[in-house]
């Protein structure tokens, strides 16, 4: 074989031959999406919120950048082979979406990709980062103040309903932190003279049993505390208190949106849409550890008046002039 023609054969095989898995080479940079949940199970707004955030910086998804979603459907065993599975792809960023299982599975996955976390209650605690202000490593995102908030949500709940003694708490015992959280609950429960039921569930079927098992209580009111399995179960949970006519606060207004009593909290779309921020930043060279973690300034208390005469409950004036929102 002659010269020109052995160096056309090494281009034509090197045209052919695939990469090695790890090796890929993005024609344009790639964004890792990784989600507790189901990608189905995304709410559209709160998507549309980190594409406006990662539009910022002029990325848009289809002409400038790819996302990679990778979505665990509520098994959390399988967060590490798919945080895994992103890194071996060399995105340019990874997103946690979905509580911290997702950003701590994302973490044992890479010290090195960048990762972007969304709404961790405490994420130094949660051993994510150093301090808010300095992360250090390679990771950053948004402090949620989510479970932190369920002691004001057993204090705004009796206020809607006075007369409630026995109050149920529905937690996944599969969350991270779930047992601190639950005893301050209890030192709150206390203090207020309530007694609390607590029921676990991490599967639709165990949602249905724990739902069962509160009315068998007879609890007077409900606790749903800060989890992503029940956030992307939301029409099924706030279906079983109105079927059991128990009157509940949650985390998140989209709750509320869909039928549900009240909720406290930050606006989850605004912590989706700084993911999308620093995503576009990082891409532009940013480094995590040179972006501070944000916390939420803006806290909504959202009322149904619809589901509250329903329940034929009669919220005091001064609770819901204190309300961001009142839907119908």
């Amino acid at each position: 074989m002659s010269r020109n023609g052995f160096m056309s054969f090494i281009l034509t095989a090197g045209l052919i031959w695939p990469l090695p898995l790890g090796a890929q080479q993005h024609a344009v940079p790639v964004v890792g999406f990784l989600t507790s949940g189901a990608k189905g199970a995304l709410n559209k707004a709160w998507v549309a919120a980190f594409h406006r955030g990662l539009g910022e910086s002029g990325y848009v998804e289809g002409q400038n950048v790819a996302i990679e979603y990778r979505a665990a459907d509520d098994h959390y065993d399988r967060l590490d082979g798919l945080a895994a599975e992103l890194v071996r792809a060399r995105v340019a960023v990874i997103i946690a979406a979905g509580g911290p299982v997702s950003a701590l599975a994302a973490k044992r996955a890479t010290d090195t990709t960048p990762i972007v976390f969304t709404t961790i209650a405490d994420p130094v605690k949660s051993g994510l980062v150093d301090g808010l202000s300095k992360p250090g490593g390679n990771i950053t995102g948004t402090a949620g103040l989510t479970s932190e908030l369920d002691v004001k949500r057993l204090e705004l709940l009796r206020q809607v309903k006075p007369s409630a003694r026995v109050i149920g708490v529905l937690v996944n015992p599969n969350r991270p932190g779930v047992e601190a959280n639950s005893k301050d609950l209890q030192a709150a429960a206390q203090a207020i003279g309530c007694q609390l039921v607590f029921q676990g569930a991490s599967t639709e079927q165990a949602l249905d049993a724990a739902f069962d098992k509160f009315a068998e209580a007879r609890v007077d009111a409900l606790v749903v505390t800060a989890d992503p399995f029940f956030n992307f179960r939301r029409p099924q949970v706030v279906a079983l208190a109105a079927r059991h006519a128990i009157p509940a606060i949650y985390q998140w207004r989209e709750f509320v949106v869909d039928g549900g009593l009240m909720s406290y909290g930050p606006g989850i779309a605004d912590a989706y849409y700084q993911a999308g921020v620093y995503a576009g930043r990082i891409l532009k060279g940013a480094k995590p550890a040179d972006l501070p973690v944000v916390q939420p300034t803006r806290f909504e208390l959202v009322i149904n008046s619809k589901t509250a005469k329903t329940l034929g409950l009669e919220v005091p004036p001064p609770l819901l002039a204190l309300a961001n929102e009142v839907a119908e």
